[in-house]
């Protein structure tokens, strides 16, 4: 017996341009301009948002006198549609690629370290059994690449949930914990100290993440943490490129997380300080949206990143269910 479909936008009616207005009005903060932009006129534009908030029941925009502002009522129905549109883009591209006789696209993010080390080898992975899946990567922070995934911009990502994020519809599944570990140019005299420890790295200058990063308060906590004032030498940066040339070329030292710092070592870029340092970060994981399914090209990602996150990390992840 076939169930009745009753969505609420199916009885209202519920037009994609209504959803390309209300994005657009958001980017532009004028009613007459979004209609320009969508090509209407601007009292079919009116109408069109009239309708939706009737259908609705609530205001979606204040009306201001250069303007408009979008409500609570109007965030959220925006950010929806958002996702929607992104969605339909993402259908005709699988279709397009599908018909041209491509197995289709998919795009993922992660954290530096993960993106060094879990995702080369999981792309590696995929492109063996699918040499024509399209894969687009984006190396960035937790916080940018979260944004991206919940507005459909991303498949899936590898980073950390904080405490500000909506895990609502969310699946996480943990990975490794991620010491740091203190680098400095080959050939640096630290390198030649013998039994370093953090009263002789205190005085020295330091390449560090920006404030309000995970790394950067851990490694100002680690000195506190043994009473000792943080170092006030700094520079502050999240450029890695920057980093290493400014290495090559001082004396700095600079804080990486480990597996970043070791493979610097590893290509002569840098040398790892003989020091552990009392100093991680909360452990990164496996991020998917658990109200979205993946395409064909995203469960064949999503299978290549439990494969490579076995033989990286010695983590066996659970099969998407």
């Amino acid at each position: 017996m076939s169930v009745p479909y009753t969505h609420w936008f199916i009885r209202a009616r519920l037009k994609t341009r209504q959803l390309l207005l209300l994005v657009a009005m958001d980017e532009e903060g004028n009613i007459h301009r979004a209609a320009q932009v969508l090509n209407m006129s601007q009292p079919a534009a009116s109408k069109l948002l009239k309708d939706l908030e009737d259908a609705l029941g609530a205001q979606l925009f204040e009306r201001l006198p250069r303007g408009v502002r979008p409500t609570w009522y109007g965030e959220t129905m925006i950010r929806h549609a958002r996702m929607a549109l992104a969605s339909l883009s993402q259908a005709h591209d699988e279709i397009e690629a599908l018909k041209s006789g491509r197995f289709g696209q998919v795009s993922v993010g992660a954290i530096t370290t993960p993106g060094m080390t879990l995702m080369p080898a999981a792309i590696a992975l995929v492109k063996q059994e699918h040499p024509s899946l399209r894969v687009a990567v984006q190396i960035e922070t937790s916080d940018v690449l979260m944004e991206r995934l919940q507005q459909g911009k991303l498949d899936m990502m590898v980073g950390r949930l904080f405490e500000t994020h909506d895990k609502t519809a969310l699946r996480y599944q943990p990975l490794v914990e991620e010491p740091a570990s203190a680098v400095a140019r080959p050939g640096h005299p630290l390198l030649a100290m013998p039994k370093l420890c953090l009263r002789d790295l205190v005085s020295a200058g330091w390449i560090v993440p920006p404030a309000g990063s995970v790394l950067r308060h851990r490694f100002e906590l680690m000195f506190r943490e043994e009473g000792l004032e943080p170092p006030v030498n700094l520079i502050e940066t999240a450029a890695l490129l920057f980093t290493t040339r400014m290495l090559q070329q001082s004396d700095l030292l600079a804080v990486l997380a480990a597996d970043v710092g070791r493979y610097y070592a590893e290509h002569g870029m840098a040398a790892v300080l003989p020091i552990q340092l009392p100093c991680k970060m909360d452990a990164y994981g496996l991020i998917t949206r658990s109200d979205r399914l993946l395409s064909p090209a995203g469960r064949a990602m999503l299978e290549a990143l439990r494969k490579a996150a076995l033989s990286v990390n010695g983590v066996a992840l659970e099969a998407s269910p």
